[in-house]
This record gives structure tokens, sequence and C-alpha cells, in this order.
């Protein structure tokens, strides 16, 4: 007690001997000490009750994000609605490459669930390491996608996470595929009509705001900002069941004869509208499309060639419509060829003096160039370019080939002479099918379509519809008796067109071994409904004249669409009932 009494005395002693200045800075020391301890009382105070609301939306900001929300994309359907293109909802997974472990017992399992190699998967994170995000598999089924989410679960594999995406399916696969086209992985349309509409069918995507954690992880869903617009449905001109018709006998006949490719077109004559088109060879679109060789190619509307022998309709309708000839004219033909300038034009037979039924019946090169040798250049151009030759359709397909028709004033005389029988001019099948459905149509063109038509347009007259009931008449006797393309016939049915087969062209000149095989032609021939084009590029089997490869092929789609759509018969023996299309017809 006494020790305790002397040592306060003692530091009462030792303060009153300080100086007067060294207790006055002290003083200030604790007095500032105080104010900065009180100001941090007063700023946590504040920040947690009056400023809570402007510091909770500061650290919003720095969590919040804004992500796309895909829409959905329009269907495509045939023009009865049935589908051809729809789009299914899948999952993709992906990664924070910065927060997934590289290790074995990590990326095993995952692997394992992704059903995907492990040193490919170690691969792609490696190659993304700085980044935040990469996909590790896109478009699963969102039963597999749960399911690598379970794994990663499981395993506590972090920075992994599943987006909601969409995959285009297409139900006939390669049946549609060369006219649909195909959607890539983002579902952006790439080829055919996915390409050409996609502006149509993809839609808007939406957008949401999402809270996502330290690790860039969503965590949560904070609101919808906008909501996502479906892409409008596509309906097109083509009828499924006409297409599937179509593409099976295209397919046998290119096995049949070993041909190099193929194509069908068919054109409803009273609309204007394409109600099937086929290539060969084909792809299916909802496969892997890696080494394809041209194969998603749309054939009948890229490419182009020499018609050959199914000028000769047109260039004698040219004559009859200026009155240069009529239909009972007679045309020598003796000796089976003549010359123009240095070169010749030749038949295989000499047919002697002829009608102009006979020329093309017997698809006469030496009539049909006489025949365009006697009309003045400019105006045969003005027709044939009228007929939609040199241009585009405007069918709205990507990469749609124009074709070449030459100005008049490039022509020469041998020129001339060749056009009539399709040398010198290129066309499309598309095409070819378009002047073939002016005939059809009694000299009226209607424009083509891909799309479903609710109302016809108005059309353009190219010739007077005597000049194409005339014609039409005459391109009945290529399918009669005697004719070039007997095997185009139709039982029940007149019908009406024309054969070529075309030597294609080549560094060196025409070959004489490859070939084109055509058949144009239309029915019932009394009051067309249906036009056909069917070409086969290189054929090489024994086979090669258009009436012997491409006719048989345009008789059985035509048999098998006349009936399926229940149009009238307009060749049967009136004293009878003919059982056709599965019900009765009287005649």
């Amino acid at each position: 007690m006494a020790a305790r009494r002397e040592k306060r005395a003692r530091r009462q002693k030792q303060a009153e001997a300080l100086p007067k200045a060294y207790v006055g800075r002290r003083r200030v020391v604790l007095t500032i000490f105080m104010v900065a301890v009180s100001g941090l009382i007063w700023r946590a105070v504040d920040q947690q009750i009056f400023e809570r609301d402007f510091l909770q939306s500061e650290g919003d900001h720095r969590y919040l994000d804004r992500v796309k929300v895909p829409a959905h994309r329009g269907a495509i359907t045939d023009r009865n609605g049935v589908v051809l293109a729809m789009s299914t909802p899948v999952d993709s997974i992906a990664a924070n490459p910065r927060l997934l472990r590289p290790d074995a017992d990590t990326l095993q399992p995952l692997a394992r669930a992704l059903d995907v190699g492990l040193d490919d998967l170690r691969r792609k994170l490696a190659r993304y390491s700085h980044k935040h995000f990469v996909y590790l598999k896109r478009r699963m089924p969102p039963d597999d996608a749960r399911r690598v989410m379970e794994v990663a679960r499981k395993h506590h594999i972090n920075g992994i996470q599943a987006t909601r995406e969409y995959r285009r399916f297409y139900p006939d696969g390669e049946t549609f595929a060369h006219v649909i086209g195909f959607t890539d992985v983002d579902d952006i349309g790439r080829e055919g009509l996915e390409l050409a509409f996609n502006e149509q069918l993809a839609g808007k995507p939406g957008l949401k705001r999402v809270l996502r954690d330290g690790r860039r992880q969503v965590v949560a869903d904070v609101e919808s900002l906008r909501m996502p617009q479906p892409g409008k449905n596509l309906a097109l001109s083509l009828d499924q069941r006409l297409q599937y018709i179509a593409y099976r006998e295209l397919k046998a006949a290119i096995s049949r004869h070993n041909a190099v490719s193929g194509s069908v077109v068919m054109l409803d004559v009273k609309t204007g509208e394409v109600l099937a088109m086929v290539n060969q060879p084909g792809y299916n679109p909802n496969a892997p499309r890696k080494r394809v060789d041209g194969r998603m190619r749309n054939r009948a509307v890229t490419d182009v060639f020499e018609p050959g022998s199914t000028m000769k309709p047109l260039t004698v309708a040219v004559g009859l419509d200026l009155g240069i000839i009529r239909e009972n004219s007679r045309i020598d033909t003796s000796p089976g060829y003549f010359k123009v300038g240095r070169h010749q034009v030749k038949d295989h037979n000499n047919l002697g003096l002829v009608d102009i039924e006979t020329i093309i019946k017997k698809s006469s090169n030496v009539g049909a160039g006489k025949i365009a040798l006697s009309l003045p250049k400019e105006k045969f151009h003005d027709y044939l370019a009228a007929l939609g030759f040199g241009k585009s359709t405007d069918s709205g397909f990507p990469g749609e080939a124009r074709g070449q028709l030459r100005p008049a004033a490039n022509w020469a005389r041998i020129d001339q002479a060749t056009l009539s029988f399709g040398y010198g001019i290129s066309v499309s099948v598309l095409q070819l099918a378009q002047a073939y459905a002016v005939l059809a149509n009694d000299g009226v063109l209607l424009p083509v379509t891909l799309l479903r038509r609710d109302q016809v347009p108005e059309g353009r007259r190219v010739f007077s519809s005597k000049t194409a009931r005339a014609v039409r008449r005459m391109m009945e006797s290529v399918v009669a008796e005697g004719g070039t393309a007997t095997r185009a016939a139709v039982a029940g049915y007149r019908v009406a067109g024309k054969t070529g087969t075309v030597k294609k062209a080549g560094k060196g000149g025409y070959s004489q071994r490859k070939y084109l095989s055509l058949f144009a032609g239309m029915a019932p021939a009394s009051d067309p409904r249906l036009v056909v084009v069917v070409m086969i590029n290189e054929p090489r089997g024994k086979q090669y004249y258009g009436g012997l490869v491409a006719a048989p092929v345009f008789s059985a789609v035509m048999d098998d669409a006349l009936r399926l759509l229940n149009v009238r018969p307009d060749n049967l023996d009136a004293s009878k009932a003919v059982r056709l299309a599965g019900g009765e017809v009287k005649p």
C-alpha cells in the first residue's frame, strides 16, 4: 500500500517536471485521434443507414449483367401446312476456364458426361484459358445437359453452366434439303430459303438482367427487359407429296443410268408456283456437313446448261406469232443438212419436205434452223428475253443464275440458227420450266415463286393464245407413236412435250461422249395444269437420249402428280369409266 502511494507520488513529480509544451502536444494528438475516430464512426453510420439505397444500387451494378434471350425461329411448312423445318429447344454447356481446375479428378468425370475426349477437353480449356467463357458442347438434348450439370454438382466442379438455345430439325431430310437449306450452330440461315428469309424467320432476341456472383456465374434472373419476338412462319409453294414423288423418281433414274447429277422442277401452270424442285446428288441437312462436294447446291436454280432441242417448240412459236410461218407451212430439209457460212447444220436422217409438226416430232435441226434464220434477229431475241431467258426469275433463291442470252447485235448467222436447237444459249431448269409454262398458259407468263400464293398475280402476254395452243398440239406428236418421246406418255392424259439430247461443252469443244438428257412437257395438253422439266447430267450407261433417259422420269412424276391432284383425264374412251386416283372418274 505504501509502495503504491510512493509510486503515484513519483509520477506526479515527474509530470510536474515536464515542460508545458510537451503537455500541449499530447493534448493535440489525443484531440486529433478522437476526431478521427468520431469521423469513422459517423461514416459507418451514414453508409449503413442514410446511404444504404445508393450503395445497394452500386453493388447491384457491379454484379448485374444483361444477357440475350434467344427467340424461337419460325417454322417452314409446305403449301398444306406440313412442317418441313422446325426449331427444338436444346442446351449448350459452357465453362469459365479461369475457374475450372485442369486436374484429372475434375476433367475426367466432366469429359465422360460430355462424351468428349479428355485430351480434347484439356486442349480446348488451355486454348481459351485467358477467357471467361467457352462452349464445351453445343446443342445437347436438355436431358443430357441436365445430367452434365448433375455431374458438375456431384464432383464440385466450378465454372460450368448450361444455356438454352434452339436447334433446327428437318423432318424430311434430303427430300427438301436443296430448297430449304439449313442453319448454322447459332441458328442463322446459311443456305437456301433459310438464308433468303433469315430475317423473317429469326425474329428478335429478348433481353434480361441477371445477377452474377464474383466468379461471373449467373445466380439469379432479376428482370425481363425485353421479351423475345418469335420468328414468322414461312409457307412454301411446294407440296410435300409431289416433292417426294419427284425425289424418288429422280434418285432412281440417277442410279439406273449412273449419271453425275440431275434435277426436276414442277410448276403449277395456273399460279406460277413451284410445286416440286429436287436435285441429285443430295445431302441430309440434319447431319454434319463436311466434304459434301457440291451436294448442297440447288442445281435447278444455280446451274445453267444449253437446252438443246427443247428450244425448238419455242422457236416455232416465235415464227407462228410473227406470222412468218403457219401451221400448214412446209420446210424442205433435204438432203438432211445445210450450210451456214463455213458451218453445217444437219439431221440424223433426211426427212425431206416436212410440215412444222414433223420438225418438232422428229426434232429436225435443219427445219428449226431454217425457221430461225427466217426470223428478224432482234425480234427473235426479244421473244426469248420475254420468255425469261438471260435474266433472273426473281424466285428469291440465293445465288440464282441468270443464264446467258447474248445481244442480237452480236449474233452471227450460225448463232441464230443454232439458237433454234438450243446451242449458244444457257438456261437453268427453273427458267426452262417457266418458258414452257408460257406455252401451257395460253401464251401468258406468270412470275414463278417458291412461296404459297393466295392470289395469282397479273401475267404478261408473250404469245397469242392461238399460237400457244397450236404449238401444244404439235408437241403432242412428240409423245405419240413415231415421236422421240413415246416413253413420256401418261395413261389417260394427253401430254405435250419435247426431248433434248445435248452434247456437253468442254475445253476442246463439244464432247462426243458426255451428254445432257432433257425432257420438258405439260399435261393435260387440252388444258395444262402442270409443267415438269427433267434434266439428267451425264448419263454414263448405254442410253443417253432424252427420250430414253429423261422422258420416263417425266412420265412417272406426271402420272402420280396428276392423279394425286385429282386432275380430270382428257384422253379416255368416252364409253368407259376408268378408276383413277382412288375414285371413279367419268370422262
